[in-house]
């Protein structure tokens, strides 16, 4: 900075228009550099030049100058608040910069500018540039290290009221601070309606080495638009971004981030989240409802998009009268395209605005909360697309992915992959999923795609992939990532559960991390999902030589916290919808479909099904449609949805169903020799082990009447549900009166060995159908 003082004084006006710049362009205070750094977009630190600053002239003497970069406007005053007076301001550069000189001035006083435009309009402004930083130093620290894991806190978009500390300053300012990682930028600056897009206007400051930018800037309000115009050290690269941190978005196929005020909603769920811990302990029940916001149900005169407040009404009704206990969403982060139905992300922070505001979602959610149910998200940690607003390449480098393609990018849906190992990465997604479990109260992150995080080979070719520092396959930096998130889950939102659709055998996916496991709460159990699905896709005269696909997954059932999937991905792609896949007649669909999901419902694991497959959706999932309602017109379909319903009344009524889902105590095969007939039974067990429930199951279209079967216990049984009953559709081979739930008997256990049991009765065996017994001896 110079020492000489080139240009003269100035002197105050009061409530007078200022005159004419003085002639001689010199750099005042500065060095023509610096200037010329600010004018060509590349200085990185504009705070330390624009805005006020106490410039010492001389060893005996300060004085206040202020400095400013308006590229649009023709004349610049600063504006004394206290003293009420106006200064004009010299224009150093022809580009727009300013200065003024206040040598009778010594301490920093309260002030504005006053433009006045090329058309001689006049606007009154607060300076960006002398508020102070938000970012602390040790923010700065722990972003660096990798441990900001609420960086959502501070970077992004944030509605900040600040009293400077300075002469004269009585009013508070309210504004917006924003903060972006971009180390390999040149210059960051922010844009939107409110500078004209004008990406020299509000240019932001680099903070450190570790390349976070910021500015505050004033007066803003929701709703407003904005970006980050971002020039690259890599020549010739410039572009603008939407916010990486970003709260709300514009409807796609608009881009840009949207300030919103994520503090003004009150919510009304403090009795959930309280009780959250013990409500979702794993002997607690949990029967899950996947479902697609977007295409559940639509407005029907133009195919439009529900509301969130419409979705909070309408969805929570229904799932409650259904009996589910948990609701998980197909992704709600911001996404540009439809079709990849949310699995795309380029919004972390953001839901979509498909179908309302930030505080819509929190309503949503909060609703859900009030009527009872819990809420998972599914969550998209393993990817992310291309789209040029987003993360990709996004400061001309390869920030957010690796640069090699045989680390970066996941050739077979398009995308990039994140690179786990780098710090800054590694913050931002840990952050993300603090911020919707903290910032939305939801209740589990079920974390997409696993399998391709743990495996550097994933659906890759020899040659296409960079084996690790061991020579090994794994991913280490990612595995170690998914470690640390579910220890910081874990820590900062007691009760919330973590769900790993993970379809390989890695071992130990949900032991703890301490002892060598990756620490998730709960995986799904793909392997289980497909072999089901396999055994009831056969003709049932077939399923004898395929008996071992009903049996098989007892062998690891125990090895991991399962739950048991039928979802999104099992009625796409020419897959067909649940109900399609079963063979036979009319009928026969039904009955073998009421048959898998009772045995589904008996078999250890949590559960989950996917909208529609609860009454029986004919064709595909179509994200661009609504399910197909009028279905529940026809009496098959109705039964279907009342048999569900039953199902879920009675896995949440009855303890031998859920709480001893993960070990040996809670389950007992009676018989699986019964390969001709293609029956099985078996006894699931609550933690006192005399209350029991007794599952027999036959799966071909031969009823059995008089079927001897084992029972653990001696005396007497009612029968509590059937899928065969006359209610559901079925065919009415029973053993009671065919009322779901009801205590009115109809089988006594003789004291006659038989299979693995001390007694036995004989029993009638429904066509297609699973009988289900509870003891009356507890």
């Amino acid at each position: 900075m110079s020492t000489a003082l080139t240009n003269k004084p100035s002197e105050p006006t009061t409530n007078k228009s200022a005159q004419s710049t003085p002639e001689p362009l010199d750099s005042g205070t500065l060095e023509w550099t610096e200037i010329d750094a600010i004018v060509g977009g590349y200085h990185g630190a504009p705070h330390t030049v624009l805005g006020m600053h106490v410039w010492k002239a001389n060893a005996a003497q300060n004085q206040i100058v202020v400095r400013a970069f308006r590229p649009l406007d023709k004349e610049v005053y600063v504006y004394d608040v206290a003293g009420d007076a106006r200064y004009p301001m010299r224009k150093l550069h022809k580009a727009g910069f300013y200065e003024l000189l206040l040598p009778e001035r010594s301490a920093p006083f309260a002030y504005r500018l006053i433009l006045v435009d090329h058309q001689d309009d006049k606007h009154e402004i607060e300076d960006s540039y002398r508020f102070p930083f938000y970012l602390t130093d040790f923010d700065l620290h722990l972003y660096g290290e990798g441990n900001f894991t609420q960086a959502y806190t501070k970077l992004g978009a944030h509605f900040r009221t600040i009293t400077p500390d300075v002469a004269g300053q009585t009013e508070q300012v309210r504004g917006v601070n924003f903060a972006v990682w971009a180390p390999n930028a040149q210059r960051v600056s922010v844009v939107g309606p409110f500078n004209s897009w004008d990406n020299r206007t509000h240019a932001m400051s680099r903070r450190s080495e570790g390349g976070i930018w910021e500015i505050f800037v004033p007066n803003l309000v929701e709703w407003s638009e904005y970006k980050y115009s971002i020039k690259s050290h890599q020549l010739g690269y410039e572009i603008d971004k939407s916010d990486p941190y970003g709260f709300f978005a514009e409807v796609r196929p608009k881009t840009a981030s949207r300030i919103w005020d994520m503090q003004k909603y009150e919510w009304g769920d403090a009795d959930w989240v309280s009780a959250r811990p013990e409500m979702q302990r794993l002997d607690q029940p949990m029967c899950v409802y996947e479902l697609h916001l977007g295409s559940w149900r639509r407005v029907p005169e133009d195919n439009g998009f529900l509301t969130y407040h419409d979705l909070a009404t309408q969805v929570v009704d229904y799932v409650v009268e259904m009996g589910y206990t948990h609701i998980e969403l197909l992704p709600i982060t911001e996404h540009p395209f439809d079709g990849s139905w949310g699995y795309q992300t380029v919004g972390y922070f953001a839901p979509t605005s498909r179908f309302g505001t930030p505080d819509d979602f929190k309503y949503f959610v909060d609703h859900c909360h009030q009527r009872g149910i819990g809420v998972i998200l599914d969550w998209v940690p393993a990817h992310f697309p291309k789209d040029g607003h987003g993360l990709s390449f996004f400061d001309g480098t390869h920030l957010y992915e690796h640069a090699d393609a045989r680390q970066g990018e996941h050739t077979e849906w398009g995308t990039k992959i994140f690179n786990f190992g780098r710090n800054e990465v590694r913050n931002f997604l840990l952050s993300s999923a603090l911020f919707w479990l903290k910032e939305y109260h939801l209740d589990g992150l079920r974390v997409d795609a696993v399998a391709s995080m743990l495996y550097l080979d994933y659906a890759r070719e020899g040659g296409d992939w960079i084996p690790n520092q061991y020579g090994g396959r794994e991913n280490l930096a990612a595995i170690d990532f998914l470690r640390r998130f579910n220890e910081v889950v874990h820590a900062e939102t007691p009760g919330a559960l973590t769900i790993a659709e993970e379809s390989t055998s890695w071992p130990m996916v949900t032991r703890p991390t301490y002892a060598g496991g990756l620490g998730f709460d709960l995986k799904w159990n793909m392997g289980w999902m497909h072999d089901m699905l396999s055994y009831f896709e056969k003709d049932p005269v077939y399923r004898r030589y395929h008996h071992n696909q009903i049996t098989f997954s007892l062998m690891y059932a125990f090895s991991e916290n399962f739950l048991l999937p039928f979802s999104h991905d099992e009625v796409v792609h020419l897959k067909h919808s649940m109900l399609d896949k079963m063979p036979g007649d009319l009928w026969q669909k039904f009955a073998n479909l009421r048959a898998l999901y009772a045995y589904m419902y008996g078999h250890p694991g949590k559960k989950l099904l996917f909208m529609g497959g609860e009454f029986g959706q004919w064709r595909e999932w179509n994200e661009a449609q609504s399910l197909d309602w009028h279905l529940l017109e026809t009496p098959q379909h109705a039964q279907l949805q009342q048999f569900l319903k039953d199902l879920n009344q009675l896995y949440q009524h009855e303890p031998a169903l859920h709480q001893v889902d993960f070990d040996w105590n809670g389950f007992q095969w009676i018989d699986i020799n019964d390969v001709d007939n293609s029956v099985v039974s078996f006894a699931r067990r609550a933690a006192d082990p005399n209350e029991l429930l007794v599952f027999i199951c036959n799966f071909t279209p031969k009823p059995h009447l008089n079927y001897r079967v084992g029972l653990p216990l001696g005396g007497e049984y009612s029968e509590i549900l059937n899928s065969d009953w006359g209610q559901y559709g079925g065919s009415g081979v029973q053993n009671s009166s065919g009322v779901a739930h009801a205590d009115d008997g109809g089988v006594w256990a003789d004291n006659f060995a038989w299979q693995s049991c001390g007694f036995s009765a004989a029993i009638n065996l429904p066509p297609l159908g699973v009988t289900i017994l509870k003891s009356k001896r507890h």
